[in-house]
This record gives structure tokens, C-alpha cells and sequence, in this order.
């Protein structure tokens, strides 16, 4: 990997590449590299995504984090964020404390329900959000503490679930990358299990099996995360001129 570009980087680049060919929909990313990745996608090849300042409007400009120079493209109100959501525009990228191979997620407490060791966001938007519309998943550090063979609380869906729920959720369910500080996972797999996509620069198979409580699917040949283009990283440092992403993964 070039001394220029960072884990960081590749990293956004990799949510960028989530929300690639959806279209005109909502992208909302949950967090700094989250939405420096729906940003980025807007910025240069995915163009239509509708993206908000994370208040109440679209932008229509390449807005930096945490400037508010902004062109207003339309408005995005929180009552019309549930219409937009509930009617599947939309794909959101957002945390997760642990995740299963099915993609059943949790993001509300560690240990048993009644008596937590650790009490967390609660489940918040997970059932709607993975019942809804396309989900993606940043975590920052992969460890097997997060990547588990159960979820101790299900806060968003996996395939599995939804599969019991027929048809109705199954339309618009769909869980579409998982990136990590090690790697980029999905879940097309035939069974809907996650597999590995790819791994980033200086990290191995064997690191992420190791950071990992589940069997993954994994195909003979895995490849390298890919960095970012000239033109991409110009436009992401122009998003980020702060390197707020740097902050995010070591």
C-alpha cells in the first residue's frame, strides 16, 4: 500500500462501494466513515444517492464534515425520514456491538436480557432499518467479541429471521456489505451466511478467521481491498479536510 494512502482511506472507500448502484434512494451513514463513504459515492460515481446534512435537509453540494457551506437540494423532515425508510428508499450504514453470520445484529446490551453486563443504545432503528430497506454495517474493530456465533440480543434482522417472516419483509430486506478494520464481508452466498469479499492491505485470511467466532465462506482466492483513485482521494480529503477518518481505525 502507497505511504500515501492509509487504512482510513481504504476503509471509506470500501462504504463508498457499498452504496454503489442504488440509484436515487437515501444514503445515510451512521457515524464519520459511514457518511464519508455515502458522501464519496455521491461525489463522484454514484451521483443520484440523495444525501442529508443530518439535519432536516438534502444537500446538493460535496459538503465537508462539519461545515455548514451547503446547497440545499429538498427537504428531509424526521417525520418523512419513517415514510422514505418504510417504503424501502433507502440504505443505511450503521454500527453493530455484535453480528452472526445470518446478519442478526445487536446494538442494545451484552449478557442475558434481564441482567445485562452491559447495557447499550437499545435496539433504536435496527428492526425497521433491516426490516425496511438495505443495511450495511461499519464495525471498526473486527474481533470475536463482535463477530459472534450468537447475538445476545437481536436488534436488527438476518436472513435467517426475515426468511421466517415471508415474503412481505424478504422484499425489501437486505443486508449489503459489512466492512471492518480487517475486511469488506457480505452475505451472497446461497444460504445467505456471511462470506469474505475482500481483505485490506497487510492483513491475511488467517487474521480474520482468527477474529472471528463463526465459520465464514471464503473462496480460494481472495483479494485486496482496492485503494482509492487519484480523483477519489483528492475529493475524500476534500470531504474530510480535517482526517476525522484517521480517528476511526488505526
Amino acid at each position: 500500500m502507497s505511504t500515501d494512502i492509509t487504512l482510513a482511506d481504504i476503509v471509506v472507500i470500501a462504504a463508498a462501494e457499498a452504496f454503489r448502484g442504488d440509484g436515487e434512494i437515501f444514503a445515510s451513514g451512521m457515524g464519520t466513515i459511514p457518511m464519508l463513504g455515502a458522501r464519496l459515492a455521491r461525489a463522484t460515481f454514484e451521483s443520484d444517492l440523495l444525501v442529508s446534512d443530518g439535519e432536516a435537509f438534502f444537500i446538493g453540494n460535496d459538503l465537508p464534515l462539519g461545515s455548514s457551506d451547503k446547497v440545499i437540494e429538498g427537504w428531509i423532515p424526521f417525520r418523512s425520514v419513517f415514510d422514505t425508510a418504510w417504503g424501502g428508499r433507502r440504505h443505511v450504514m450503521m454500527g453493530a456491538s455484535q453480528i452472526d453470520r445470518f446478519g442478526n445484529s445487536n446494538i442494545a446490551n451484552i449478557g442475558p436480557w434481564k441482567q445485562p453486563k452491559v447495557q447499550l443504545l437499545g435496539v433504536r432503528g435496527g428492526p425497521g432499518n433491516t426490516i425496511s430497506h438495505a443495511t450495511s454495517f461499519f464495525i471498526p474493530k473486527h474481533s470475536t467479541k463482535v463477530f459472534v456465533e450468537k447475538v445476545d440480543m437481536v436488534s436488527g434482522l438476518g436472513y435467517d429471521r426475515a426468511a421466517q417472516l415471508g415474503d412481505i419483509v424478504k422484499s425489501h430486506h437486505r443486508l449489503q456489505r459489512v466492512i471492518t478494520n480487517l475486511a469488506v464481508l457480505d452475505f451472497e452466498t446461497a444460504s445467505h451466511t456471511m462470506r469474505l469479499l475482500s481483505i485490506h492491505p497487510g492483513v491475511s485470511v488467517d487474521d480474520v478467521i482468527t477474529n472471528t467466532s463463526f465459520v465464514l465462506d471464503i473462496g480460494s482466492d481472495v483479494p485486496i481491498s482496492r485503494a482509492p483513485y487519484e480523483l477519489e482521494l483528492a475529493t475524500l480529503n476534500r470531504l474530510d479536510p480535517r482526517g476525522l477518518r484517521h480517528r476511526e481505525v488505526a
